[in-house]
């Protein structure tokens, strides 16, 4: 088998220079919110689709208009979008058995979706014919051929998913043939083998899929499930051997261990085998989207997921970091650019001198200044083995370098803070917070209520800030994150506080940062990293300004 693939592999590679494209075929809309956690309203569906559209996808399935009033309204509103690429799909199954198409609620809700396709699913296998739809094998032929037909009647164009294919081409592939065969001669113009368990090998789907292109010529389509780690494998060996339309979602996103993941097959399909498969120049847009379905569904981003995760292009060990500040393909294989990512240098305890260096920039010249590079490495590795982390907080590290190299700038003193919680039984918890700074030769002292006490702390020391600093209304917290260092110690143990945060420059234009606090004190954990994204926001925006005045 292993010989039949490498052998199948190397003939259609012959072949990849006459394909010129592979249709993307989107289903994160439907497939992918059967996904456990992964739950979209009509809006979110809706802000998706353009973006997928931007993306340049060639068919956006947008749901199955019989399962609930959200599909149906997603397809009267999608409308309204005006989508300059994409093909919107509804989906749906064949009719039901002893039934007449016209007759078939599901067949009337695909109609009244109004799309220019529809996608039908139909069993592959005899076996599930009889025993999930209680018909014999021949009926569910008909079946097949009747909806299809039905549907080309009426003007759509249709995509048949032949369900649990692979698992059936291996028991019975006589019988699978024959459902794709009825499928296509109803009028079916993509017949997409689907590896619905997600349970195939890569030279299983190849075997597979040349040997229905030597009995089809609808073109072929590949839908391939997670479950053995190999969606994306099977993917693209089912594209070599001859399939040129592909389905998936988004991030992966889906039942089980998830769909096919489109990020890394469209970035695999585009830079390393050319071919084709988004419109001309969208490709940069990959990492925005990605991350726009994760947020729009309030999912932590893949650090790790390949192209568009936010580590995909981190760089640790001082030895790579060197090497890449040289030639970037030693330790990277494709320029994060093309798929709208960035490199990121990370300042660890396992940083050499390139890493500050590279992090550093050209903003701070430091490269020749070893007894400087010595002391900051040798402050991060101390402050790591205390619990800081600066991976995420960029912001922080940067005000660490200002400090060693004597290009910090202090705003405030702080004299103290206090946070004071008040709970009575049947009402809800009260906080404030004091802050008393030194701004200069003036002391403020303020005092501030907030849904928590980290809320709190912020309000005030705003408060106190904002007569002497107004651009402090430009930063704003976006997200807080703790995390226990030392679970060990239990209620004594130290924590760490990560806050990402985002300013607003003079230009408009925005930053997104991160900033740490560790101590074993929740609160003073949290001021400190609060303190810092002020700090920072601070120093830049008084930085701009004096370049400005320079001019």
């Amino acid at each position: 088998m292993a010989g039949f693939f490498v052998d199948l592999l190397y003939a259609v590679r012959c072949d990849m220079e006459t394909a010129r494209r592979i249709e993307i075929y989107d289903t994160t809309l439907r497939d992918g919110t059967q996904g456990e956690g992964f739950n979209l309203s009509l809006q979110d569906k809706l802000l998706i689709a353009q973006k997928l559209d931007d993306l340049g996808v060639d068919y956006i399935e947008g749901g199955y208009p019989l399962s609930n009033p959200k599909d149906a309204a997603f397809f009267k509103e999608v409308k309204s979008l005006h989508l300059k690429t994409a093909t919107v799909s509804a989906f749906g199954m064949t009719r039901r058995r002893g039934t007449k198409p016209a007759d078939d609620a599901g067949m009337k809700s695909l109609l009244e979706a109004d799309t220019a396709a529809v996608t039908i699913v139909g069993k592959s296998s005899d076996y599930q014919a009889k025993a999930v739809l209680s018909v014999s094998p021949e009926e569910n032929l008909e079946m097949i051929a009747d909806t299809v037909a039905f549907m080309r009647s009426n003007g759509r164009k249709v995509i048949y998913d032949a369900e649990h294919f692979f698992d059936t081409f291996r028991s019975n592939p006589t019988y699978a043939l024959s459902t794709l065969r009825a499928a296509e001669e109803a009028g079916a113009a993509v017949l997409v083998l689907c590896d619905t368990n997600g349970g195939s090998m890569p030279e299983t789907i190849a075997q597979a899929t040349a040997a229905v292109k030597k009995h089809c010529s609808a073109m072929i389509g590949i839908h391939t499930h997670n479950d053995a780690g190999l969606a994306v494998a099977n993917a693209q060996a089912s594209i070599h051997a001859g399939a040129a339309h592909a389905q998936g979602t988004i991030n992966g996103v889906g039942e089980r261990c998830g769909n096919m993941d489109l990020i890394p097959l469209i970035a695999n399909l585009q830079l390393k085998l050319n071919l084709a498969c988004l419109q001309p120049g969208t490709l940069t847009r990959l990492t925005e989207v990605s991350r726009f379905v994760y947020e729009t569904a309030n999912l932590n981003l893949i650090p790790g997921q390949p192209y568009v995760g936010s580590s995909a292009f981190a760089h640790k060990g001082g030895m790579h970091v060197h090497a890449v500040q040289k030639d970037a393909s030693t330790y990277e294989h494709t320029n994060p650019a093309t798929v709208g990512n960035e490199r990121k240098i990370l300042i660890s305890e396992m940083s050499g001198g390139s890493n500050i260096v590279a992090k550093a920039g050209q903003r701070f010249q430091i490269e020749k200044d070893k007894a400087a590079l010595r002391r900051v490495l040798e402050r991060v590795q101390d402050l790591e083995n205390q619990g800081y982390q600066f991976e995420a907080a960029d912001a922080s590290f940067e005000l660490l370098l200002r400090k060693e190299i004597n290009r910090y700038r202090e705003f405030f003193k702080l004299d103290h803070y206090r946070v004071v919680v008040l709970k009575t039984p049947g009402s809800n918890s009260v906080v404030e917070a004091t802050v008393k700074l030194h701004i200069g030769d003036t002391t403020e002292h303020t005092v501030a209520e907030g849904d928590g006490p980290i809320d709190a702390l912020d309000r005030a020391l705003r408060r106190a800030l904002k007569r002497h600093y107004p651009d402090v209304e430009n930063v704003r917290l976006l997200d807080y994150k703790v995390r226990v260092i030392n679970s060990k110690d239990e209620a004594a143990a130290k924590v760490r506080v990560v806050v990402e945060s985002r300013r607003e420059r003079a230009d408009g234009t925005k930053e997104v940062f991160g900033t740490i606090g560790v101590s074993g004190n929740i609160i003073d954990a949290s001021w400190q990293a609060l303190v810092e994204a002020i700090e920072y926001h601070l120093l830049l925006t008084a930085e701009a300004v004096n370049s400005n005045d320079e001019k």
